[in-house]
């Protein structure tokens, strides 16, 4: 049997490819960006045949690369951005539109006809979610009522939902397994996270065919297999991005946690085989599936996290490069009174609003680049600190550390005056690539690389340790500056 494990890490910008050895050492990473495309405002879309293109392309660069047999890869493991949304022709294998992307806001409106329906408490109840067009569902119903013929032909089974991951799978195989797992299953806004099965209620409510719908599986199985090089290697692991993060963090018991810095922020906590429904605006959802048993955690989302360094770099060419965020924010010794709250596309959790915009308060005369830069690393660690309290709130389980990975944590700056304002220690992890590592785990396990979650955790290298240092009345001058900022912000697009 092989002892290398392919890791397939789909993103919302990228498709990557990292090959483990059985040690978690990273043998080979290829990666290639793909196409954006903005048809209106507030619509993001991608094609689902460059998704799949760019992720083969990788997979097959990684083993070109690593000089690696086939028949040593033990299984593949796939991760990958969620509540995308592909439908495609069972037939054909062929998408009948593009892809509708998670951050895409163009079916709002079917968001209030849901609320107006008394869905909400349904909706939150039975799927852990909060009604919003982040999820699934809606875009399901949107294809099915703009593609002519869409939603007679999905009757019939002739055209097939999956989130990335089961559209990847779908692929692999050659149309073979039509499958995801419980964790992107829970991302649907579809999907009885206590009975595990789809919900007929909403099926029915946004008028969605059963017939189009993946078989839910666990998130550590042998789905299928697929062909290289006149080799057979299974795919054993499937989850969502930030949940395949939460396991490659080693984040296996209750109270256990972990932040992605990435282009938004997501925060969840492992809250056991139990869901935990929160009072404070957050999700719950699965956090993995495995060996027959469901465990559960409470998900914070930050819309934009790292992308507003992006924006500074970009739109208002601060800087040349995103790293270099970190030096300007250490040319002052503080933010200099300003606030900057970036709801670009609204705010997520715990306020949920859509019609949140950005703003920069506390503007003086003597404001200069690098505070507004400073106030812009400041927001990424805020935003996330509203959603720690948050969920100590709902869980009464106290954060000992949070477990940071995602690009933007590679910033010193930033971990620090995150463990600063939480008044909490913060990790980084020797291996930056948390997600695909997750990935790779839950393949491994399946196919018998390794025998157990504790075999996983006695591989787990040290961490850079990030220790408070901020005074506790500065600290909640702070928090207390940034909460009136974003009173401010709300509601504005209405």
């Amino acid at each position: 049997m092989g002892t290398y494990l392919l890791a397939l890490d789909q993103g919302t910008t990228s498709s990557r490819a990292i090959l483990f050895d059985r040690e978690q050492n990273i043998i080979a990473v290829s990666q290639k960006e793909f196409t954006q495309l903005y048809p209106r405002e507030g619509w993001v879309e991608h094609d689902p045949m460059e998704i799949w293109s760019s992720q083969y392309g990788v997979m097959m660069e990684v083993i070109a690369q690593s000089g690696v047999k086939p028949a040593d890869i033990a299984a593949i493991g796939i991760t990958n951005q969620r509540e995308t949304t592909i439908l495609w022709d069972r037939a054909t294998g062929r998408p009948i539109c593009n892809a509708i992307v998670w951050q895409c806001r163009r079916t709002a409106e079917l968001v209030d006809r849901l609320r107006a329906q008394g869905l909400e408490e349904h909706i939150r109840s039975t799927t852990g979610l909060i009604p919003d067009a982040y999820f699934s569902a809606t875009k399901i119903a949107w294809i099915l009522d703009q593609v002519e013929g869409a939603r007679e032909r999905a009757r019939r089974g002739e055209v097939l939902f999956g989130t990335v991951d089961s559209w990847l799978l779908w692929k692999l195989t050659g149309g073979a397994v039509h499958a995801t797992d419980v964790t992107n299953a829970s991302r649907t806004m579809l999907y009885d996270i206590r009975k595990l099965d789809w919900d007929d209620t909403l099926l029915q409510a946004l008028d969605i065919p059963r017939a189009m719908l993946p078989r839910v599986c666990s998130s550590s199985e042998i789905y299928g297999y697929t062909n290289i090089q006149g080799v057979s290697i299974p795919i054993a692991g499937m989850a969502g991005d930030q949940q395949a993060a939460l396991f490659g963090q080693t984040c296996f018991t209750p109270g256990d946690a972990k932040n992605t810095y990435g282009t938004g922020c997501f925060l969840l906590m492992n809250t056991g085989t139990k869901p935990c429904f929160s009072s404070h605006g957050l999700l719950t959802t699965i956090a993995v599936g495995l060996g027959g048993t469901v465990q559960y955690a409470l998900e914070g989302s930050v819309f934009v996290g790292g992308a507003v360094i992006q924006w500074l770099r970009d739109e208002l060419r601060f800087f040349p490069e995103s790293r270099d965020a970190e030096y300007y924010a250490q040319k002052v010794p503080d933010n200099g009174g300003v606030y900057l709250v970036p709801a670009f596309t609204g705010l997520g959790a715990p306020y949920w609003d859509m019609y949140a915009r950005g703003i920069l308060v506390g503007l003086t005369r003597g404001t200069r680049r690098e505070h507004i830069i400073r106030a812009a690393q400041e927001s990424i660690a805020y935003q996330v600190a509203d959603l720690v309290h948050a969920m100590e709130g709902d869980t009464g389980l106290p954060l000992r550390t949070l477990r940071a990975d995602g690009g933007a944590c590679r910033d010193a700056f930033l971990m620090q005056f995150q463990a600063d304002v939480l008044d909490r220690q913060v990790l980084r992890p020797a291996i930056r690539e948390t997600t695909a590592l997750g990935a790779a785990c839950l393949a491994g396990l399946a196919a018998g690389v390794w025998g157990d979650s504790g075999e996983l955790k006695a591989l787990r290298r040290p961490d850079t340790s990030f220790v408070p240092a901020m005074e506790a009345p500065r600290r909640d001058e702070l928090m207390g500056q940034w909460h009136r900022a974003v009173e401010r912000c709300r509601g504005w697009a209405e």
